[in-house]
C-alpha cells in the first residue's frame, strides 16, 4: 500500500507480518500463544452433568432443579489452572471453546453435531467421544423438551408462516424472526459489585433469613418462595464449592512446581479463590478474581444473549483500585496485567450458536462481554477517574477483540478523556463505541426508571443498556426484515423466496397505485401487519420463556428478585422496569428503494412500474440503465431531507404502534435498529430491490446507510441519522450507527481533533450509539487474497469487533462495500 497512511492496528500487522505481539509482557505473550493457533472446539461438559442432574429432578419446581443442576455441574466440571495465569476459571477445556445449552435447542444437537467443523459461519470441531456423548446421552433426553419446540408448536398458522417454515419448522424464514430460542435471556448485566462487596456467604444468609421469615400458611410463601430461596442457597454453594476447587488445585500444584516466583503465585492464587467469591473481597487482586468467578459462573448457568456484560469496572472496581494503589500495593503494570489475563480468558470462551438461524446472527464467534467507561455517575458528576484511563490504555496495547470496550459521553466529558477515547478509537481496531447519555438517560427516566438509576447504566451487548437491580425483563425479541416488507409489497403479500404462497395480506399490485402516497399506505399496511404478528410472537414467547429456563444465580444478584422471592425470568417482577425491544433490519435499503420509486415513477417519470418491476424480476441482469438511475436516486446518509422523510415515516410506523400496542404485552417493547450480522442472512431472503441492491445482498446494517450510499461525508449521516428520529415518541431504543473513515484522514494529533469534534457533534445530536472503522479499502482486500498474514485484523461488524479473516465472504464484502469517509477540520 505505497503512500497510503496506516492506522496504528494496520502498521502492526505489517511490522510483525499477522503475528500478534506482545512485546511489553512475555507472561501474556506466552498465554495467548497457548492458545491462539487452536481451532474452537465443542465442550460436553455443562451440557452432560446439567442433563444427569435434571433427569433426576423431575417433577420438582424449576429454579431448584436448575439450581441442583448447576451444583452438580459445579462438583464435576474440570477444573484447569494454566502456566502463567494469574486469575482462575474457566468453564471448559483447554484451547479455544464452545458450550451447549440443551435446554435451549437441544433439538438442533444431532444436525449441529454433524455438520459444526465444516459451517461456513464460525466453524467448531466436536471430539469422537463428545460426538457420542451428544447423540447417546445429551440429545435424546431434550427431545421434545426444548423451548424452541414449544415455542413452534404455539405459534398461531398465521405468525408460524412469516417465523419458520411450516413444513419444517426447524427452518427459519428471516422475515419476522424470532430471537428467543437462540439465548436463554437477553444481554445482561449483573450486579458485579453485590458479589464482590458482599460474597455469597453474605447472599446465602439474606435468603436463609427470608426463608425464616415466610409465612407457613400462605402456599405462594410457603411453596413457591421458599424453593426460590432454597434455590439461592444452593446456587450460592455451587459457586464457593467450584471457587474452592480451584484452590485447592492451585495449592496442589505449588506444591509440584520448582519456580519459586510460581509457586508464590500459586499460593497466593489459592488464598484468594479459598476467599472469593465467598466472602468479601479486600484487595484489588481479590475484587477483580471475585468478578471473573462470577462472570464465568453466569456462563455454567445459561446462554445469555451476548454474553454476561462487565458492567461499569471503573466506578465498582475503583475503591479497591484506589486503596491499594494508595497503599503501595499494586501497580499499574500489575493493574493492566490482571485485566490482560481476564481479557485473554475471556477469549479462550466461544460462544457458541446452536441454531442455524442464530450462527447466522452472530458471526465471528461473536460475544462482546461491554466494559462500560467513563459517563456521569448516580448525582450527575463525571466518572472517569484513573481506573477508566487505564482500561483505555489497556485496549489499545492489547491487540484483541476481548473485551469489548463501550465509553459513556455526555455534554460534560473533559476534553483529556476525549482525547483519551479520540486516540483509541484512531487505533483502528474498532474501539470503544460510543454511547450518548444525553439520549439514553432522558429515555430510560421517561420509562419508568428513578433518576439515579438511569445515571448508572451499564453497556449491555452491541448497544442496549442495562440497569442493575432495576431492569427485569429478559426475553429476547423479534427481527423484522424491512427488505422482505417492501418485497412483500411490490408481489401483494407474497416473496420470490417462498413461491405463490400468501404471507400477509394483499394490498394491491404496485401497477395499481395511482400515486407515491398510495404505494406508500400500502407499504404502511404490510409493516403494520408484521408488526401485529410480531408482537403475538413476542406474547408467546413472553409466556413460554419462564416455563424452560431460570437463573437463581442471576437472581441471587438482583434486589428485586431477592425482595419478592420471583426468579429473573419470572414475567413480571414487582418494582422493576421492563425494557424489551424489536429491531428493524434494512432501514436504509428500504427508504432508498421507496426515494427511487418515488422519484422515478411518480415525479419524473423516467421508469414506470412495467419496466421495474422486470428489472428487478431479472436482479437487473440487462438492465443496468435502470439500475444505475435507482443506483443514483436520493439516498439515507447524505442529510437529503427528500429521503430522510421516507425513513422517519418507517420510523414513525414503528413507534407508533409500539406506543399503541405494547400494554397488550405488559412491557416496554419499544423501537431498535442493531443487526448484529442479521443484515446478511436477512438479505438473502429478499431479491432485487428498487435502490439498485442485488438479489440476496445485505441490506443496510443498524441505522447506517446503504453500502456506499453515503456520499456526502459522515457529517451528513448524522444529520440523517437525526433527522429520521421520532423524538416525539419515548418508544424508541438503540440506533446502531457504523461509520467508517480514512486512516489518512484521521493520523496523528489532527486526526484526535476532527474526531472529537464529531463526537461533540453526535453528542449534541442526542443519538443513542457510534462507532468507528478506521481502516484501508486496500487492507481488507489483501486481507481476503492472504488471510494468512490477516489473522490479526479487527474490523467492526456491529456492536462488536472481530477477526475479518474469521468472517463470511458475504460479512467480509458487506463490511468491504461500506463508505470510506474523509474527515474534515
Amino acid at each position: 500500500m505505497a503512500n497510503k497512511i496506516l492506522s496504528p492496528q494496520e502498521k502492526r500487522i505489517e511490522d510483525n507480518r499477522g503475528q500478534v505481539v506482545f512485546s511489553k509482557n512475555s507472561r501474556i505473550q506466552r498465554l495467548y500463544d497457548s492458545f491462539q493457533g487452536s481451532r474452537s472446539s465443542v465442550d460436553v461438559q455443562r451440557a452432560k452433568y446439567f442433563t444427569e442432574s435434571f433427569k433426576t429432578t423431575e417433577g420438582q419446581s424449576l429454579v431448584l432443579r436448575w439450581a441442583k443442576a448447576l451444583y452438580h455441574v459445579a462438583e464435576n466440571i474440570d477444573v484447569i489452572i494454566n502456566d502463567d495465569e494469574l486469575l482462575v476459571g474457566r468453564v471448559g477445556g483447554q484451547g479455544k471453546y464452545g458450550l451447549i445449552y440443551p435446554e435451549l435447542d437441544g433439538c438442533f444437537l444431532q444436525s449441529f453435531a454433524q455438520q459444526a467443523a465444516n459451517r461456513v459461519e464460525s466453524p467448531f470441531e466436536i471430539s469422537d467421544e463428545d460426538l457420542r456423548i451428544i447423540q447417546e446421552e445429551i440429545a435424546p433426553y431434550w427431545d421434545g423438551k426444548t423451548y424452541y419446540e414449544d415455542l413452534a408448536r404455539s405459534l398461531p398458522e398465521d405468525v408460524l408462516k412469516i417465523t419458520y417454515d411450516p413444513v419444517d419448522t426447524f427452518t427459519s424464514r428471516f422475515i419476522a424472526n424470532e430471537t428467543s430460542s437462540m439465548r436463554s435471556a437477553l444481554q445482561w448485566v449483573h450486579d458485579f459489585g453485590k458479589g464482590i462487596d458482599q460474597g455469597f456467604e453474605a447472599i446465602k444468609a439474606e435468603a436463609k433469613d427470608k426463608l425464616d421469615r415466610l409465612n407457613p400458611f400462605d402456599p405462594h410463601d410457603s411453596i413457591d418462595k421458599a424453593e426460590f430461596y432454597q434455590a439461592i442457597i444452593i446456587v450460592s454453594d455451587a459457586i464457593i464449592l467450584w471457587a474452592q476447587r480451584y484452590s485447592d488445585e492451585a495449592k496442589r500444584l505449588a506444591g509440584a512446581v520448582t519456580d519459586d516466583k510460581r509457586r508464590q503465585e500459586l499460593l497466593e492464587i489459592s488464598r484468594i479463590a479459598a476467599k472469593v467469591p465467598r466472602y468479601p473481597a479486600d484487595s484489588f487482586y481479590e475484587a477483580v478474581q471475585s468478578q471473573w468467578f462470577i462472570q464465568l459462573f453466569s456462563r455454567l448457568e445459561q446462554k445469555t444473549g451476548a454474553t454476561i456484560s462487565n458492567g461499569r469496572m471503573d466506578q465498582y472496581l475503583y475503591p479497591y483500585y484506589k486503596k491499594d494503589m494508595d497503599a503501595g500495593k499494586i501497580t499499574k503494570d500489575f493493574v493492566k496485567e490482571l485485566f490482560q489475563c481476564m481479557w485473554l480468558g475471556m477469549a479462550q470462551y466461544q460462544d457458541l450458536y446452536v441454531s442455524p438461524a442464530g450462527v447466522k446472527f452472530n458471526e465471528g464467534y461473536a460475544h462482546w462481554e461491554a466494559v462500560t467507561v467513563g459517563g456521569v455517575d448516580q448525582e450527575g458528576n463525571d466518572a472517569v477517574n484513573d481506573l477508566t484511563y487505564i482500561l483505555l490504555e489497556n485496549k489499545r496495547e492489547f491487540p484483541l477483540n476481548y473485551p469489548d470496550l463501550a465509553a459513556r459521553i455526555h455534554t460534560g466529558s473533559t476534553r483529556e478523556y476525549l482525547d483519551q477515547v479520540a486516540t483509541t478509537i484512531r487505533d483502528g481496531a474498532g474501539f470503544p463505541k460510543l454511547l450518548n447519555d444525553e439520549e439514553i438517560i432522558p429515555l430510560l427516566v421517561a420509562k419508568g426508571a428513578d433518576i439515579a438509576s438511569a445515571r448508572d447504566y451499564a453497556v449491555s451487548g452491541c448497544t442496549e443498556v442495562r440497569m442493575p437491580n432495576l431492569d427485569t425483563f429478559t426475553t429476547p425479541c423479534a427481527f423484522i426484515n424491512l427488505g422482505a416488507v417492501l418485497e412483500l409489497t411490490l408481489r401483494n403479500g407474497r416473496m420470490a423466496k417462498y413461491g405463490n404462497e400468501l404471507l400477509t395480506v394483499e394490498t394491491g399490485q404496485p401497477e395499481d397505485f395511482a400515486s407515491y402516497e398510495d404505494f406508500e399506505q400500502a407499504f404502511i399496511a404490510q409493516e403494520r401487519f408484521i408488526l401485529r404478528q410480531t408482537f403475538r410472537q413476542q406474547y408467546i414467547a413472553n409466556r413460554t420463556r419462564p416455563k424452560h429456563f431460570a437463573s437463581p444465580l442471576g437472581s441471587a444478584l438482583h434486589a428485586l428478585c431477592m425482595e419478592h422471592g420471583l426468579d429473573l425470568h419470572s414475567e413480571h417482577i414487582p418494582g422493576g422496569v421492563d425494557l424489551g425491544y424489536f429491531d428493524f433490519i434494512g432501514l436504509a435499503s428500504v427508504a432508498d428503494s421507496l426515494a427511487a420509486i418515488k422519484k422515478n415513477i411518480y415525479e419524473n417519470k423516467t421508469l414506470n412500474w412495467q419496466q421495474l418491476l422486470a428489472a428487478i424480476e431479472a436482479d437487473f441482469e440487462g438492465f443496468e440503465d435502470i439500475r444505475q438511475r435507482l443506483l443514483h436516486s436520493p439516498a439515507y446518509g447524505n442529510n437529503d431531507s427528500y429521503v430522510d422523510e421516507i425513513a422517519k415515516t418507517i420510523d414513525r410506523v414503528g413507534v407508533q404502534f409500539a406506543k399503541e400496542n405494547a400494554r397488550y404485552l405488559g412491557v416496554n417493547i419499544d423501537l431498535r435498529y442493531v443487526s448484529q450480522s442479521a443484515n446478511v442472512p436477512f438479505g438473502k431472503v429478499v431479491g432485487a430491490l428498487p435502490n439498485g441492491r442485488k438479489a440476496g445482498t445485505a441490506l443496510s446494517d443498524g441505522s447506517s446507510a446503504s453500502q456506499g450510499a453515503d456520499i456526502n461525508g459522515p457529517t451528513a449521516v448524522l444529520l440523517s441519522n437525526f433527522n429520521t428520529k421520532n423524538t416525539n415518541y419515548i418508544n424508541r431504543a438503540s440506533r446502531l450507527l457504523n461509520i467508517k473513515l480514512s486512516p489518512s484522514t484521521v493520523a496523528g494529533q489532527d486526526g484526535n481533533e476532527k474526531i472529537i469534534a464529531m463526537i461533540r457533534a453526535w453528542c449534541k445530536l442526542k443519538l443513542w450509539h457510534l462507532q468507528f472503522n478506521i481502516i484501508n479499502r486496500e487492507t481488507l482486500l489483501k486481507a481476503q487474497q492472504t488471510p494468512e498474514l490477516y489473522r490479526s485484523l479487527l474490523v467492526r461488524v456491529a456492536g462488536y469487533s472481530a477477526y475479518f479473516v474469521e468472517l463470511s465472504p458475504d460479512l467480509q464484502e458487506d463490511i468491504i462495500q461500506r463508505t470510506e469517509h474523509e474527515l474534515t477540520a
